[in-house]
Parts: structure tokens; sequence; C-alpha cells
């Protein structure tokens, strides 16, 4: 049983994700399809267990002649395992430029759904609140939706966002960061909280953000109303659009097209940051208008881009 993800399902920016629904015991969860490259029967002769103490992480797994990471996820989230189950299915992962394999006990089909629909994690959830990123209601039963970045990062701290460059640099901070007005929507608040300080060290302290794109839109309108009824052009009050892509309410590419489509503002840079940059995903990027793309682990060269796109 194998699934390439090769194709492009989804029409960019039209608010829509597709999510992979998969089992783990009798729960039901899911991840973005744009994450997923391959699914595939489990083997555990394909599975090579390695000498450290990593909790869930199971050793490396053979695919198409490449070692990749296998992930136990109901280990990993705390779930209890189906006895005797001999159709373990590896869902083989793409995201942040690496590839991760993670054992799941089944999965179901691919779910369409729209951000606005997909729901923050209650309270009776708080136990999984840093391993999970929302929740969605289809055919009456809750899809829980993995944070497979927050996993990654746990077991793989090297994997997780690098400030280090920036922060090294921040005594030699580029003239001209500090009035520079930037726009961030981002629904993670680590990571939130992480880029206005890292970016704030290196100079770029104009920086007002937000949890989704739908909030985020709305202060972008607000600023151009505000720039016309006072005769002055809309850098006056932004001067640069930083989004990720998987939002609740609405997700980063459609709101690059709202902003640079139907509010016709095209002389504020928007970029995308997020864990899902590839070539698939590029060309989503480009076709609603995104003037650049960075994938999350690299903030240095967000800055870096920053730098060349608006203090030359």
């Amino acid at each position: 049983m194998a699934k390439e993800n090769t194709e492009i399902l989804l029409e960019s920016g039209t608010n829509e994700v597709e999510i992979m629904e998969f089992f783990l015991g009798e729960q039901r969860f899911g991840i973005n399809v744009a994450k997923l490259k391959t699914v595939l029967q489990f083997d555990p002769a394909l599975v090579t267990p390695l000498p450290v103490d990593m909790a869930s992480f199971m050793g490396v797994y053979r695919v198409r002649g490449r070692t990749i990471p296998l992930i136990d996820l109901a280990d990993n989230l705390g779930r209890p395992k189906l006895e005797e189950n001999p159709r373990r299915i590896v869902l083989v992962t793409e995201f942040n430029n690496m590839l991760n394999c993670f054992l799941v006990d089944g999965v179901h089909r691919i779910r369409r759904v729209f951000w606005k629909d997909i729901n923050p994690i209650p309270t009776f959830l708080s136990q999984y609140n840093a391993r999970l990123t929302g929740t969605v209601q289809i055919d009456g039963s809750e899809i829980l939706l993995v944070d497979l970045e927050h996993i990654i990062a746990k077991i793989f701290p090297e994997s997780a966002l690098d400030v280090t460059p920036i922060m090294a640099a921040a005594p030699q901070a580029k003239r001209g960061r500090g009035d520079v007005r930037i726009l961030l929507a981002e629904d993670s608040s680590i990571i939130r909280a992480l880029l206005t300080r890292t970016l704030s060290s290196a100079g770029y302290t104009q920086l007002t953000s937000f949890a989704n794109g739908k909030a985020a839109l709305d202060a972008v309108v607000i600023a151009k109303q505000k720039a016309a009824s006072e005769g002055r052009p809309i850098t006056t009050f932004i001067n640069l659009i930083i989004s990720d892509i998987e939002m609740p309410e609405m997700d980063g590419l459609t709101f690059c097209r709202k902003v640079k489509a139907d509010l016709a503002i095209t002389d504020v840079p928007f970029f995308i940051f997020s864990s899902l940059i590839n070539e698939q995903m590029i060309l989503k990027c480009r076709e609603v208008g995104a003037d650049g793309w960075i994938t999350k682990p690299q903030i240095a060269t967000l800055v870096q881009l920053v730098d060349g796109r608006l203090l030359g």
C-alpha cells in the first residue's frame, strides 16, 4: 500500500486544507496532506533500532533505499496501542526540509475542510496541548490535528528554529531596521514570541503579531482605510507582512491572495514563513502573489531576506 502526494490537490488561496485522517487505537487524528509524502504498510523487518534513549523513537525505517527516523506516534501521544494489529501504517512526511516516519494504527481517508472550521484545543485536552494544533468535527466525530513539528523538535532539538545567527548579529544590526513596520500572522504562541524576541534583537522592533490570517487581514484593511482617509500610502503603516500557512480561521495563502488581489496592495512585500515550503508549495506561493518564502528553521535567512528587500 503506497500513496504518493505528488499533486497539488487544492487551488491556492481558497482557505481549504486537506487532512489525512488516521487512527491511534479508537481515536481519530489528522495531519495536513501537504506534509504527507507517502503512506506505506508497516514492515517490522525494515526497522533498524538505534542505541539511543529517546521516548517513542523506534530507530530508522528503510524507504526505497533511504533510512528515515521512525516515531511511534501512539507512544509519543500517550495513547493505548491496539493489540495484535498486523496492518499498522507508516506515514512518511516531509516538512522543514526533513523526512520523518510516523507509525500509526491505520488510515481512513483524506478530508477536505475549511480552516475556519478548525477549532482551538478544548480545555479537557490540555494535557496534549503542545502536541495538537486543533480539532475539527467531521461526520459527527472529533478529529484531533497533530503538531508533528513540535514532536520532531522535542525528539531532535537541532530541527527547531535556530536563532543563534540572529542573536550573535544583534549588536551589528543594520541601520533602518527600527523604522520597518512588520505585521506577523502566526498561530503558534511559542513561535510568535520567538520571532518577536529574535527580530527585535536584530533591530526590527516595530512588529505587530496576530494569531491567524483573519485577524491579520482585518488589521491590513484598517490600515488601508486609514491611509486612504489621511491621503498617505499604506507603507506609512505597514512595510512588510510575514505569515505562516497553517492557521485557523484563515490560512496564509488565502491571506496573501486577499492582500495582493482583493485589496490590491502591491507595494508591501508579503513573505511566507512555513514548514511546508517545497517545490509544490512555492508554486502556490507564487500563484497568490507572495514576494518570498522561507522554511521555518531558517530565521536568519528571513532576516536577510527582509534586509535585502527593504534596506537594500
